[in-house]
């Protein structure tokens, strides 16, 4: 292939690339106080590609976040999660247990939830609009992500 056939070729090639990567969004997200805690890492490698919507035979995509030890899923997003939050001390927020992990349920902005974990380090942080997609969707499938995080502490379910 001569040279300008080539420079040709790749200038395709790049700028097939850069469409391709311009149809998906990157959410601007800040990182957590500790984000680059290595469990976070753990967390964010092993968090699903898709979450199942309220919608049948529907589910949000991942999409690309900008921040580190974050996530985001939807087109809107519906579904953020952070790693490395503070960690909660007693509250005065409902305490919701599943799937072995205490989850501090805040309810002030509904229909989206904040679902803070209780009893683990680094604590883990999910914000969701439950108008798209079920708590118990949501919680399940970042449990499973989270299942290595250490039990530091138990709540009492109300």
């Amino acid at each position: 292939m001569s040279i300008p056939r080539r420079s040709a070729a790749l200038a395709a090639i790049g700028l097939a690339a850069s469409l391709l990567v311009g149809c998906s969004p990157t959410i601007a997200l800040e990182p957590a106080a500790d984000a680059n805690n290595p469990l976070c890492a753990n967390v964010m490698v092993n968090l699903p590609d898709s979450i199942a919507a309220n919608e049948a035979n529907a589910s949000l995509e991942r999409v690309w976040t900008d921040a580190q030890s974050t996530a985001a899923w939807g087109n809107p997003v519906s579904i953020y999660f952070s790693c490395g939050v503070d960690v909660p001390v007693a509250s005065e927020l409902p305490c919701q247990s599943h799937q072995g992990f205490d989850w501090l349920i805040d309810d002030s902005d509904a229909p989206f939830y904040r679902m803070t974990v209780f009893g683990r380090e680094p604590a883990i942080q999910v914000y969701f609009n439950s108008e798209v997609v079920s708590s118990v969707e949501v919680l399940s499938r970042i449990s499973k992500a989270a299942q290595d995080l250490p039990l530091t502490a138990k709540c009492s379910p109300r």
